[in-house]
């Protein structure tokens, strides 16, 4: 360490670039394809080995050496809910060490850029890219004494053994123990100084510049800053549930209920599926779809299936169609907890030959999935800008077999959980370019519950922002078109 002397390039030569952009297969909320390559799936062999070996951590050390296992498994390809489900040293944890760690990990993907900032500046040289465990060390530390809180001693000293365990970082304790001194003495002060859009890749920013305006964007940012409350949805909309005090729950919508918690399974009604977990913004394009009893409708990219339960609700005949078996198993799993019907297809959506066409048909299409961010803050850090035009060109494709499925007079709801204009607005535009047989329907408030989330055209467009007195909501587009008879 060298006091608040700034580094050369900043931490890390390595550091996640700004610039990067959302794995192909990425798992998303209504995504097309869970089939991840063998680099992105989970590997917890040396982790269990180690955890086998390595006697009991010290208290206070095992909820933050969790934390950062689970910053370790993003950086391989896991989101970070997936990182939740699956990290051993997390699942150990109990009550309020869970917890901790959870909030630990998520707020020290949601300020890494911040956090990068502040901890180059007390080092005399860049860390090399084969020091990451070294950095994600230094981003807990930074995180703890600048955003949680935490007390300076115990957030230094537990940095300083977590370091003390690895081969990798050994070496490095004294220096951990400095930069997280320094960090306690002008940390705050020097993390109030970088600007918000340290927090965004540069690639997302100037994509939400251009389409939104530089205000706008640097709200979105902001927006993503802020851990999101949890968003369920009632299957019976008239269902009254003795949801806890201390949960605040707020009814928001025709179906939705909002509050804050993270123990999903152990709230009251889940055994009995009176509720799934969806955000604000995900239930609008099923919503706008407008399903009715007895009406034939297909949900393609369905899974895991909070949209098939809202058309299912309706009492529609439906039918989910998803390519990724994995994410098909728990859209079935959430229909027979549920119990609501609903013919779930593993499919390849751009072969599906139905027998019949649909009265309705919803396609929430794979995307980059950057209206996600402030519920998966690692997709800021996981990804590269040059997939999306693979994503807009197979959004296209899709669109087109959509229009196909649907009967002459029927509807069709595009959509995607995406920010990025190229996804939602000009897909749509080009859609009407090359096809005289579909047309748009413009939205009105009511068709969208009156929440303020419809474009100029009379198309849906969630904001991160919006709603931010009541916890802000997902980046959601959705359009409605007809097939013309």
């Amino acid at each position: 360490a060298d006091g608040d002397r700034p580094s050369r390039g900043g931490f890390g030569k390595n550091r996640p670039a700004r610039d990067g952009a959302f794995g192909k297969d990425r798992p998303r909320d209504s995504g097309f394809s869970d089939d991840r390559p063998k680099r992105e799936r989970p590997r917890h062999d040396d982790e269990d080995r180690r955890s086998r070996e390595r006697p009991p951590l010290p208290p206070g050390v095992a909820s933050r050496d969790a934390a950062l296992q689970l910053l370790a498994m993003t950086r391989r390809g896991l989101t970070l809910d997936q990182a939740l489900e699956t990290c051993k040293s997390f699942q150990a944890l109990e009550g309020s060490d869970r917890g901790f760690a959870r909030a630990l990990a998520s707020v020290t993907l949601r300020r890494q850029g911040t956090l990068d900032e502040v901890i180059g500046g007390y080092l005399r040289e860049p860390l090399k890219a084969k020091q990451d465990t070294l950095q994600d060390i230094l981003r807990l530390t930074g995180a703890q004494l600048i955003y949680l809180d935490t007390d300076d001693h115990a957030a230094a000293w537990s940095a300083v053994e977590i370091a003390k365990l690895r081969g990798a970082t050994r070496a490095y304790a004294k220096l951990v123990n400095a930069v997280a001194r320094r960090m306690t003495e002008t940390g705050k002060e020097k993390a109030a100084a970088v600007p918000l859009r340290a927090d965004t890749p540069g690639w997302l920013w100037r994509k939400l510049a251009r389409a939104h305006g530089a205000k706008t964007a640097g709200l979105i940012a902001e927006a993503h800053r802020k851990e999101p409350p949890l968003d369920i949805s009632l299957k019976d909309p008239d269902t009254e549930i003795p949801w806890p005090e201390d949960m605040k729950a707020e009814r928001l919508g025709p179906r939705t209920v909002r509050m804050s918690s993270t123990q999903v399974r152990e709230l009251p009604g889940y055994d009995e599926g009176s509720w799934w977990v969806q955000d604000l913004a995900a239930t609008l394009p099923a919503h706008v779809l407008g399903t009715e009893t007895g009406e034939t409708v297909y949900d393609l990219c369905a899974a895991p299936g909070g949209k098939t339960m809202q058309i299912a609700a309706s009492g529609a005949n439906t039918f989910a169609l998803d390519h990724s078996g994995p994410r098909m198993n728990r859209l079935r799993d959430n229909l027979e907890r549920t119990r609501l019907s609903a013919v779930a297809l593993e499919h390849d959506i751009l072969q599906w030959q139905p027998p019949n066409l649909a009265d309705r048909v919803l396609l929430d299409a794979p995307c980059s999935a950057t209206g996600t961010v402030r519920r998966n803050p690692d997709l800021l850090w996981t990804s590269r800008e040059t997939q999306v035009p693979d994503l807009v060109r197979l959004q296209a494709k899709m669109l087109d077999k959509a229009v196909e499925l649907t009967k002459p007079g029927g509807i069709l709801v595009y959509a995607v959980c995406s920010l990025i204009q190229d996804e939602g607005e000009d897909q749509i535009d080009a859609l009407l370019a090359r096809r005289d047989d579909v047309e748009r329907i413009d939205l009105t408030a009511d068709d969208v519950m009156g929440l303020p989330v419809l474009n100029k055209r009379g198309e849906v467009r969630c904001l991160p922002h919006k709603l931010s007195d009541k916890g802000g909501m997902d980046g959601f587009f959705a359009a409605k078109l007809r097939r013309k008879s």
